[in-house]
């Protein structure tokens, strides 16, 4: 009966393993009807409805893709016949126990826009030959990026100008730095100039329809570990699809009557189809014994993968799935099951018990997980731990995050709803998993992680947690919390996604390297001398803009508060320079350019477009006029240096009105006067401000080189105390002081009513256009200028998944790294890559052998001299120098009166003496960290010492 309930759509109790829409109260209702209402809070512009009537060719005719879960054989046939002949797309998804499948058919001819999803590359052009075959050589600012069958197009050549925007031409790669494009020697001489820019060239694929891929099946491998395995899977399906036609449920756990019915049914169907050479015994057994129940971590890896099919299916970007895929996470599966161990209890976690047994259930519930982040991965993450009742017992989850909720987020954290905008992350995701589980204990926090919450997580604190799961974006925080798990020896699940890319790593105990052990490559930066004078991209223009906005609107209204509230504020700077720069600052803050009503600040609006669009570009021309030539000869304005045009108000562009408006508010902001949106106000005070004609200046020192620009960035001024007396007099001599209230801007990328977004928009775009620079729309200028790093849901979804996977083994004790995965994967291709973690490089001192893990551990408070001495007899190691942080505590090389002094002192003592801090309460130990020679006086990589305070 209750097979035949979830054949028909029924909730069932084992639903709430994994079926985050359905509650305990659902239980007996139509499965699509009861997750409905919950379905349509995620987004309200879209439309969504559930029927109850038998999936048949009528009822799927009307629609543009099919998703097929927990189907029939006879059905997905039946159905994708029919799809394939009229030209709809279908998917057929499968999750079943430990094991999962998705299968797509998008038809005879579907086309694809965008076959990898990467960002199309450009590179500036030094030359091109006139040749049969056409050598493009790139500026060596940076390698192209290009591959051999990759099609290019070009813009600005000179010359050779048949290029510019022609159709585009297949490349074969030469070199980092070249290519050939084919016969060029009917092409005019290449003189200078140019940009070859990579086009995403459509390519048609075709699918065979389900009962045809059946039996011949093309099938993306997952895990090269176990190469052979897919196809035995796609056999045991196949056998698992007649064995529930012929049984009206899929094989008891264990069972060994089941089991044996199960491998002669995958034996006949081999025999019938030949669909590999030999049957597996051993997987088909394991299949049979895995693949009831459900697990969320594996509904989530198939349901992630499943909804970016269904994306390709709808727009032809990326590259579907041809055909199959087939997923299992057969290490999870405890040793020695039996049919006892997997009865089920009639609970919420009978899901989860058919697969892995009761005795893992229940230790999940007693565990004590601590998770850093609630944002995209930590929702799903929260949602997942939820489900499989980490903590339901006497466990807990405890949950932090300093976020609020911002309507960007919507689209990709699903525990959130429109209604949560401003609220906290953390309240918010721990109510929403508890409304999923409420027998789930879980904790919310708001705290930053790092040495500032260390006295909030204390060494008590971690000794009481089983182990970290990372949601992190930034890899400050991610670095830290890795530093925290080695030094606890706790297990740590780190993962990150990027677009449709994503990552999963395992961090066990004394067994792997930690997620410091490797680091990404360092991020690229802009040369400054390109921000300040030489843009050649977008990108350049828009950090820009952005750095402008910072200074002008951030760092010089924080000033001027600071000026204001703190006394003692100008008497934290360092120099002479740095004062005087300074006041100068203020005095024309505060003084100069005060402004009094949005009259002033809009003058003052019409004052910085003119010193930054026409001014400052009008002295580079000055300096390096449009055919200056560099010492060899060559013209200056040439390769990466594009020649500029100063800008000239107009109202009526659309740009140039937009930067006033968002200026002159924002400078309104910074002085607390009320904000204006009046377009025909604005150009009307604007078109009247009188503006000096500016007349360069000789003598007047540009960078070129980036020396040049770090030079000029370092200086730190220069003056006299009479003039900074000058300035101080003047700024205190200001009469109503008191009465000015300053707010600093702080950089919000999400709010549309605050200006930020206009002004970077608007700044970028106009120097853009000075330069000849294509604009770019106030969505990608927010991507680049808010850093954001592109999150979706599907990806999102399957990394969540890998680590509820990943966790399933650490709760069990397993301790053979070769059962663990970290995961490399991208939806867009798709690829999927399954590694062992690398074990911790082993060192050696002696015969002694150590990795990160491990430590001197020392207890009780001894003397320098003691510790010393004990290290000499114990370990034969000669101590040369010991510190704590960035504080020395001893050196053979310090004066003899010191060192004796010191050798005296308990170390704790001597630790509060050097830092001038007393050892805060919540500590229990301390890192030292020690230099060390060997009994011939050679040096010797040693672990630190873990220095246990007395309690």
């Amino acid at each position: 009966k209750q097979w035949y309930q979830r054949r028909v759509a029924i909730t069932a109790g084992e639903d709430l393993s994994s079926q985050f829409f359905l509650r305990e109260e659902d239980i007996g209702k139509n499965r699509a009807e009861a997750s409905l209402p919950r379905l349509v809070e995620l987004n309200e512009y879209v439309s969504t409805s559930s029927t109850t009537d038998p999936v048949t060719p009528d009822l799927v005719k009307n629609y543009n893709v099919v998703v097929l879960t927990d189907s029939t054989r006879d059905e997905q046939l039946e159905i994708g016949d029919y799809c394939h002949a009229n030209k709809i797309k279908l998917i057929c998804a499968n999750a079943n126990g430990v094991f999962g499948s998705i299968f797509c058919d998008f038809g005879v001819n579907f086309r694809v826009s965008d076959t990898n999803g990467e960002q199309v590359l450009s590179a500036m052009i030094s030359s091109v030959t006139q040749e049969a075959e056409g050598i493009v050589t790139c500026l060596d600012e940076k390698r192209h990026g290009f591959e051999s069958g990759d099609h290019v197009t070009f813009h600005e050549v000179k010359g050779m100008t048949e290029l510019n925007e022609c159709t585009p031409r297949k490349i074969t790669v030469k070199g980092p730095y070249t290519f050939s494009i084919g016969d060029t020697t009917k092409l005019s001489e290449y003189v200078s100039g140019g940009i070859v820019t990579q086009v995403k060239v459509p390519t048609t694929v075709s699918f065979k329809s389900m009962r045809d891929a059946l039996n011949s099946p093309e099938i993306i491998p997952t895990d090269f570990a176990k190469f052979e395995s897919p196809y035995q899977h796609h056999l045991c399906y196949v056998a698992l699809s007649r064995f529930v036609k012929e049984k009206g449920r899929s094989p008891k756990p264990y069972n060994s009557g089941d089991n044996t019915v199960f491998l002669d049914t995958a034996k006949n169907v081999n025999e019938s189809l030949k669909l590999v050479d030999e049957v597996n015994e051993d997987v088909c057994r394991k299949f049979a014994n895995s693949c009831a129940g459900q697990l969320v971590g594996v509904q989530a890896v198939i349901g992630g993968a499943t909804a970016q099919e269904v994306m390709k299916a709808c727009s032809g970007k990326f590259m579907p799935i041809r055909q199959w895929v087939y997923f299992d996470c057969l290490e999870i599966v405890p040793e020695g099951l039996t049919e006892a161990d997997c009865e089920v209890t009639n609970t919420r976690y009978d899901g989860q018990i058919l697969c892995l047994g009761k005795k893992l259930n229940d230790r999940i519930g007693g565990q004590k997980w601590f998770m850093v982040g609630a944002g995209a991965i930590g929702c799903e993450l929260l949602k997942n731990f939820a489900l499989m009742g980490v903590g339901h017992n006497d466990g807990m989850l405890t949950v932090t995050d300093m976020d609020t909720i911002e309507r960007s987020n919507l689209n990709r954290q699903f525990l959130f709803r429109s209604w949560d905008v401003t609220k906290l992350k953390s309240d918010t995701a721990c109510k929403a998993v508890k409304v999923m589980n409420p027998g789930i204990n879980v904790t919310s926090h708001q705290n930053r992680v790092g040495p500032e919450t260390e006295k909030i997580y204390t060494d008590d604190f971690f000794a009481k947690i089983d182990g970290v799961a990372n949601a992190l974006d930034n890899v400050d925080a991610r670095t830290y919390m890795d530093r925290r798990c080695v030094y606890y020896r706790l297990p740590l699940l780190e993962s990150g996604t990027l677009g449709t890319k994503g990552n999963v790593q395992v961090v066990l105990p004394s067994i792997t390297e930690s997620y410091s052990s490797s680091q990404d490559p360092p991020e690229k930066t802009i040369p400054m001398c390109t921000l300040k004078n030489f843009p050649n991209a977008i990108e350049h223009t828009i950090q820009w803009a952005r750095d402008q906005f910072e200074g002008l609107f951030t760092k010089s209204a924080e000033n001027s508060s600071k000026y204001l509230s703190e006394p003692k504020f100008l008497e934290k700077q360092k120099t002479v320079g740095s004062m005087l720069g300074l006041l100068h600052g203020l005095k024309k803050d505060l003084v100069d350019d005060r402004p009094t009503s949005m009259e002033d600040c809009i003058k003052w609006a019409r004052f910085l477009f003119e010193d930054n669009f026409h001014n400052t570009i009008a002295q580079l021309l000055f300096n390096f006029p449009p055919d200056q030539t560099t010492t060899s000869g060559a013209p200056f304005w040439s390769g990466p240096k594009r020649c500029p045009t100063p800008a000239n108000f107009d109202v009526n562009d659309e740009f140039h009105l937009n930067f006033i408006i968002a200026a002159a508010n924002l400078r309104a902001f910074n002085f607390s006067i009320p904000a204006c949106r009046d377009r025909k106000y604005f150009a009307k005070v604007a078109e009247s401000i009188n503006v000096p004609i500016f007349e360069p200046r000789s003598g007047v020192k540009i960078a070129v080189t980036e020396a040049e620009a770090e030079a000029e960035n370092s200086y730190d001024g220069s003056g006299s105390s009479d003039s900074l007396a000058v300035l101080q007099k003047e700024l205190s001599a200001i009469p109503d002081l008191s009465s000015i209230r300053i707010q600093v801007a702080d950089f919000e990328k999400d709010d549309d009513t605050n200006f930020h977004m206009d002004y970077i928009t608007a700044c970028s775009n106009i120097r853009a256009a000075c330069y000849k620079i294509a604009p770019a729309d106030k969505h990608k200028t927010k991507l680049i200028a808010g850093k954001i790093i592109p999150a979706i849901a599907t990806t999102t979804a399957v990394v969540a998944g890998l680590v509820s996977i990943e966790m399933y083994k650490i709760i069990s004790g397993q301790s053979n790294v070769e059962l663990y995965k970290n995961a490399f994967l991208n939806l867009a291709l798709p690829f999927f890559a399954f590694s062992e973690p690398i074990t911790a490089p082993k060192n050696k001192f002696y015969e002694t052998e150590w990795t990160l893990w491990d430590r001197f551990d020392i207890k009780g408070d001894i003397t320098l001299q003691e510790l010393l001495d004990k290290f000499e007899k114990e370990h034969k190691l000669e101590i040369t120098m010991l510190s704590q942080g960035v504080c020395m505590l001893y050196a053979f090389f310090m004066p003899a009166d010191k060192r004796k002094e010191r050798s005296a002192m308990k170390i704790s003592a001597l630790v509060e003496q050097v830092t001038k801090k007393k050892i805060p309460s919540h500590k229990r130990a301390l890192v030292l960290e020690i230099c060390c020679n060997d009994d011939e006086g050679e040096d010797l990589d040693t672990p630190y010492i873990n220095y246990i305070l007395p309690q």
